[in-house]
């Protein structure tokens, strides 16, 4: 990975970050009792067993292709993000659950100034490691670990609104303001788990790559039309950090074999510097022949030569 720091390295920064707020924030409920530090400590759970799902599936999606994964394993990372999804949800609920029977049971918080200095620090660190996650899971194409950064950003924005419930519990006295501010959290976090399980299916059933990158490769073959050159049946597909091109070249029947292969790899160097990740797929076809057309539309209920 050119010198950089395997990804693995970044899921091992999470869990740790998780061990340390998860125990931060744990020792702020049981200082307080508030309901809003519980959820924000059950949150940070969920965060651990998020981490380690992140680091099973960029063990396993960073080994070679196979004779039975030939396309790579890279697709574990979209179940991983899959499952922190699903952990999120269940989190969300057990939050809710907590929060409503506090409501029909009130309990008075105490000591709510070493609670909320606690969890203000275990925000600071999600804080740092959420911006690191992201950064590198978009820089590496990375949905497991973007996903964990974006679990730990959620989990920022959530223990912000809980500081805030619990601190108008603490100014007026007002107990309710904790399980409110709890049921809140769970909703965000039940809104948070539904886009992680909603990407994650996207990607699962082979959703098409980015409209930029794709404008990106269309540049790329519309510069070879003044050559007399044309390409149709362009398709593209995301698996993790791997993304994959495939594409019919059309050219005049007169060509040799070997203008033709000189041609192609001309077209999958450039595309290969725009998108260093991308493996390509290119078929050539002679643009007299009828048969070179059939390939246009994506449905097609048709079968014969290519």
């Amino acid at each position: 990975m050119n010198g950089r720091r395997p990804l693995t390295h970044y899921a091992w920064l999470s869990v740790g970050a998780a061990l340390l707020t998860m125990g931060i924030k744990a020792s702020g409920y049981l200082v307080t009792r508030s309901v809003g530090l519980l959820s924000d400590a059950l949150e940070s759970g969920v965060n651990l067993a998020a981490a380690f799902t992140a680091l099973a599936a960029l063990r396993i999606g960073s080994q070679p292709p196979d004779e039975e994964h030939a396309y790579g394993h890279q697709k574990v990372e979209y179940l991983s993000s899959g499952a922190e999804g699903g952990l999120i949800s269940l989190a969300a609920i057990a939050i809710i659950i907590t929060a409503v029977q506090r409501l029909l049971d009130p309990q008075t918080v105490q000591r709510l100034g070493i609670g909320l200095a606690l969890s203000s620090a275990a925000s600071v660190v999600n804080l740092v490691v959420a911006t690191i996650l992201i950064r590198v899971g978009k820089r590496e194409h990375s949905i497991a670990l973007e996903a964990d950064g974006q679990h730990l950003m959620s989990d920022v924005w959530t223990s912000a609104g809980v500081l805030a419930g619990v601190s108008l519990v603490w100014i007026t006295g007002w107990q309710i303001l904790d399980p409110i501010v709890a049921l809140l959290v769970g909703a965000l976090l039940g809104r948070t788990g539904f886009f992680l399980l909603r990407r994650s299916a996207y990607g699962l059933i082979d959703t098409a790559l980015p409209e930029e990158e794709l404008q990106t490769i269309q540049s790329i073959l519309n510069r070879y039309e003044a050559m007399g050159v044309h390409h149709h049946a362009l398709r593209t597909r995301q698996a993790g950090s791997r993304s994959f091109i495939s594409f019919h070249i059309q050219v005049p029947g007169r060509w040799s074999v070997q203008k033709g292969h000189d041609l192609l790899e001309g077209i999958e160097a450039d595309l290969r510097r725009a998108l260093p990740s991308a493996t390509i797929f290119t078929h050539i076809e002679p643009i007299e022949d009828p048969r070179s057309f059939r390939d246009e539309q994506l449905d097609r209920d048709y079968s014969g030569d290519d």
